[in-house]
Order: C-alpha cells, then structure tokens, then sequence
C-alpha cells in the first residue's frame, strides 16, 4: 500500500492540512481496499491549526518510510523550518520520494533547497514573496500545480485537490481518479495548467482622484468601442495628459482599464446568464468573438467556456 505521510507544522492552515488526508485517505481501488495509508506526522506531539490544535501521531521518522510527502501550508510561511525538517525532507527525497506542497506549503519545500533550478506554483498573493525570498526557484502564479516529476506544487487549498487527484490518476489510473473525484464533489479533468481565475478588479484610483469621473463613465460605456481620443474629450484633456494622469492614479493606461472592465463584465456575464460567448463579446464591447476571446484568455489565462464550466452558477442554466 502506497503510504502518504502529510507534514504538520506549528500554525498549520486547518483546510491545507485536511484536503490531502481527505482525499488520499478516502480513494479506494476497484476492488474496495483502501489505496493509501496516510500518516499526519510532526516534528512537535501538538502543533497549532488556527482555532484548534492537531495531534500527530508520527514524527519525523515517518518520512524515511513514505512514498509520498505532502507540505501543507503554513500561517506564517516565512518563519524558519524546525530543527531536523530540511533534513528529514532532503533524505526523503534522496531516495526518491516524491513531495508535494499544498498553497504557501511551497515555501517548506523552497526553504530546503529542493526547488532550485524548477518551475514552482504557490497562491497567487504570495508568489511575489516566494519569487523574492527563492531567487533559485521559478515562480508562476498563473497555474492551478505544477508537477516536476518527484515535486509538486500547487496554489490554493482548492487547487490542492487538483493535484492530489492528479497524483491519483498517475498511481492508480483514471478509474480510481474518477471516484475519488466524485467523493470530494471534484471535476477530473481540470488540469495543472489551468489559470489560478483571480479576479481582476480594476487598479483602484485614490479618493477624491481628478480620475473618478472618467473612470465611473468608462464604467457605463464599456459596452462601446471607445477611443482613446473620445475618452480625452471627455475627460477635457490631452491624450498626452490622460495617459499620463492614469499611470499616476491607477498605474495603468486607459485602454488597458477599459479592457479590464469589459472582462470583468463578461466573467459576470459568463457566470450568471446562458448567454452564447459571441452574444458576451459584443455585450462587453469587443469587435469580435475572436478579438473577446483573445483578450479574456490573455487577462484571465484561460477561455470564457472554460471559465463559464467552472464558475457558472446554478441560477444560470
């Protein structure tokens, strides 16, 4: 039986830690024997999980007899690891052990010197941090995991599930996949390559901007094909000056604010009506259905039917 030891921290994140033993620890094989064993270790009897504490049963010793390690996120990623931590998980990994990180748990990983030289994902609000503090390391905020072979990163809790899964569907093929899937109410097919879908809310301009006006009126118009120059005109200025006024107050150029303001209507528009994509695109201003798809792919990092599949409520059928 493949062993999955889950490495608890002190300030371990509840939902980080929970994912990867639910859904390892509920997979069974077709003929109903359970597919994993997983192990919750530590380096400490009791760490720290926000409102409660988390007993572990294992210590450190449990990596050394692992097949897979999983690093689940911590509350304060940048502290530094435990005594023994780096060294438990280099050994680990010396003989082959595969290890996946779960959200900010990537900075466990990093912090051990594993990552340097690959491709790594964490949460998209912390993958500047990441960058910064592990030059070694490649960041790409703009993936749901990556999957380096023995290591394995992902973004979020949720995208946590995805790699799990994925790991599951490499160990046991499709068919075990499917169903742990369906337990944990999970589609199967969403790949690591998949955007992180943030939600891109306008660059904010300050209160009481010169901008406010402008912004609020591209706001109602963005369902226009709007020009640069029709935009000066009404703000009463230069296109010189309005260039440069929008880079002071929202770091961004007009056209690229009003671009973001049609994407963001059509991600509300492809999450609440059943409206055709072409019947969106001229909705929200663009040209063309190409030209919308394009656009949106490139800002959102992926297409507005894949969007649409993920995010579409109930009400919008």
């Amino acid at each position: 039986m493949h062993t999955v030891a889950v490495l608890a921290l002190d300030g371990v994140i509840p939902f980080d830690l929970s994912a990867p033993v639910d859904t390892f620890g509920r997979t069974r094989l077709p003929d109903g024997r359970a597919a994993y064993r997983v192990r919750v270790c530590s380096p400490a009897a009791e760490v720290s999980a926000g409102p409660f504490t988390v007993r572990a049963p294992y210590g450190l010793e449990a990596l050394a007899g692992a097949d897979t390690i999983v690093l689940p996120g911590v509350a304060d990623p940048m502290a530094p690891l435990p005594p023994g931590v780096a060294q438990a998980l280099c050994a680990a990994a010396a003989n082959g052990t595969r290890i996946a990180s779960v959200c900010v748990g990537a900075f466990v990983l990093a912090a051990t010197g594993l990552l340097d030289g690959l491709r790594a994902t964490t949460h998209w609000t912390a993958a500047p941090d990441l960058a910064a503090r592990y030059p070694e390391v490649t960041v790409d905020p703009n993936v749901l995991y990556v999957d380096n072979g023995q290591f394995l990163t992902s973004a979020g809790a949720a995208a946590a599930l995805d790699m799990c899964l994925h790991m599951i569907r490499g160990d046991h093929g499709s068919e075990v996949a499917a169903h742990a899937a369906r337990l944990s109410v999970m589609p199967l097919e969403r790949e690591g390559g998949q955007a992180q879908f943030i939600v891109h809310a306008q660059p904010p301009a300050p209160a009481g901007a010169t901008l406010e006006p402008v912004l609020q009126w591209l706001e109602d118009h963005c369902d226009r094909d709007v020009t640069l120059d029709e935009i000066a005109a009404h703000a009463g200025m230069s296109t010189r000056t309005l260039n440069r006024r929008f880079r002071e107050q929202t770091g961004t150029t007009p056209l690229q604010w009003l671009h973001r303001a049609r994407v963001r209507r059509a991600q509300h528009l492809l999450e609440t009506t059943p409206d055709p994509v072409e019947r969106i695109a001229t909705q929200v201003g663009f040209g063309s259905p190409t030209a919308f798809r394009e656009r949106f792919r490139r800002v959102v990092g992926t297409s507005p039917q894949g969007y649409r599949r993920t995010f579409r409520s109930a009400g919008a059928s």
